[in-house]
This record gives structure tokens, sequence and C-alpha cells, in this order.
């Protein structure tokens, strides 16, 4: 059965989101997420709070629910103390945390710190190998703590480590699950080594701006499902092994526009094989603005 989660979007002072965060546990979302970015292309103005503070604060007003961060990246983080923010939330939200982590894009978070050549962010190739050795190295400092074995020295291409500390470890052993997000041959090969959740959007064909259909969407999901079972299965992986996530939200499925609609996408999305579905927390205008008692009508705790 489909597990669904729903993504709360860091752009309210928290005195204000915290009932969202409340509301998506008490309606049954099996996790709750939010973006990790400096700045977001897809709301350019208005507030925009820090994805690990605002975790922080989700975990002290709710209980169960998972919660994760969709995506971070290396653009800005680097794994030393990432590691220990990462070690930290799971400490805070009672082992509820799993690391979201993809290797970033040109956007604006790629720019904020100038870095690259011409301060527009590092190329295609770099941020893939940037991403490979940053989940190793995370992969490492968090299953290093606790039982003695608290210290890590890692001397990579563009990280390095030494005699890094992470004490007492994750309250999730050996570490907090890594849902990991990539579509090309290197990104696939850290992925089938190193998650425990695999991380796709529906925007892998563009999105409807850029004249792409519902059926070409389709068409994407399908192909990058099949290059993570041929991944998976050339390193000898099952591929039932490891759990998959989509996110929905700006692409032409227009998941959200009713509940009806919410089903025939759903439906279509656990054909193709995966485990996790998640859609956005309405906004009243622009960027995933959906009519809002759609997340009533969809909610587990109302099905």
């Amino acid at each position: 059965m489909l597990r669904l989660g729903v993504c709360i979007m860091p752009d309210r002072p928290f005195r204000e989101a915290a009932a969202r965060w409340r509301r998506a546990e008490d309606l049954g979302f099996a996790h709750a997420w939010t973006y990790d970015h400096i700045t977001f292309s897809g709301i350019p103005d208005g507030p925009w709070y820090d994805a690990l503070t605002t975790l922080a604060a989700a975990a002290s007003v709710t209980e169960r629910i998972q919660l994760g961060t969709l995506v971070a990246t290396p653009n800005f983080r680097h794994p030393v103390p990432f590691a220990q923010q990462i070690m930290s939330l799971d400490d805070v939200s009672g082992g509820r945390f799993v690391l979201g982590y993809g290797a970033g894009s040109f956007g604006p978070d790629a720019r904020v710190l100038g870095y690259g050549e011409d301060g527009q962010g590092w190329s295609g190739k770099e941020r893939g190998e940037r991403y490979r050795e940053s989940v190793e190295i995370l992969d490492r400092l968090l299953s290093s703590g606790g039982e003695g074995r608290a210290r890590t020295t890692y001397r990579g291409t563009y990280y390095s480590a030494v005699d890094a500390r992470m004490e007492p470890g994750c309250v999730q052993r050996p570490r907090v699950p890594f849902g990991l997000a990539a579509t090309g041959p290197l990104g696939l090969r850290t992925v089938v080594k190193h998650a425990q959740l695999f991380i796709a959007d529906d925007t892998l064909a563009g999105r409807e701006a850029d004249g792409t259909t519902e059926d070409v969407t389709w068409a994407a999901l399908e192909k990058v499902s099949r290059k993570l079972d041929d991944a998976l299965e050339k390193e000898g992986r099952d591929p039932a092994t490891l759990p998959r996530l989509l996110l929905s939200g700006l692409s032409p499925l227009r998941t959200m526009d009713s509940k009806a609609r919410f089903e025939e996408v759903s439906g279509r999305v656990e054909e193709l094989g995966f485990t996790d579905f998640v859609i956005h927390y309405p906004r009243e205008s622009g960027a995933y603005a959906t009519p809002a008692h759609v997340l009533d009508e969809i909610a587990p705790a109302n099905a």
C-alpha cells in the first residue's frame, strides 16, 4: 500500500506553521518534509526559513510522523558539520529523521555562494562527483558514532574530515536512513550503494511551462524506474529491497486538483513501483496553490 507524505515549505513563521506540522500528523500522513534551500526559485520573494531549524521545531510539536529534508544538497552544506546537525535532528526527533539528499542543480543555491569559475555554480560533472563523495563521507561519519568508534578521518578530492567526532551517534542505528535522489549513472550507483530510499519528483521531464505533457511525464518516470532497476540488478541488489518515493508538485499531472484526480495519479504511481508518494501542503496562491479541502479528503486518517 502506498505510504503518503506531505511537503510543508518553510515560508511562514513557525508560530503559524506549527499547526500545519501537527495537522499533518493528525491527518495520518506517514512522513512530512520540507525543502532545504537558501533561496528557492519556485518562490523567489517573501519569507523563507532554514530547513533544519524548521524540522527541529516540527519535531517538538509532533510525536509520531517521520520528518525529513526534500532534498538537502552539497551546494551549501559541508558534510562534517552537516553530519552533526543530522545526528542532532535524529536525537531531537526521537529517531524520526530521514535524510533526503541530492546533487543539487544550477538554481539560486548554486550561485549564492559564488562557487565555480564564473560564480554561477559547479559544473554538472563536479556536482555529481561532490554528491558521490559527500554521501560517502556522511555514511562514514553517521555510522561511526558510539561504541568507541566516534572519530572519522577521510581525505577526498572535495571534502575532508580529520578526526571528526560524532558522539553519541544517531538514535537510529547504524545511522539515519538515506533517501537519495539521482537519475544519472554515477548518482544511481551511489543510490544502490548507500540508500534506504530512492527519491524522484514528477518534473523529471520538465514542467508544463516548457511544453511537457502528461504522457511525457509518465514516460520519464517509467524510464527512471527502469534505470534504477537496472542499476540495482547490476550491483546484485534486489530492486524489491529499495523503497521509492515520488514527490508531486509542478508537473502537468496536477495531482491535487481533486480527490478523484489524486486517486487516479496515485494509483498509477503505485503501479510504477513507488512505495511512497508526497504531495504539497496547499498554498493559497502562487506555486503549489491547490484547493485546501483536497488535503483532508485524501488524508489517510479519513480514508
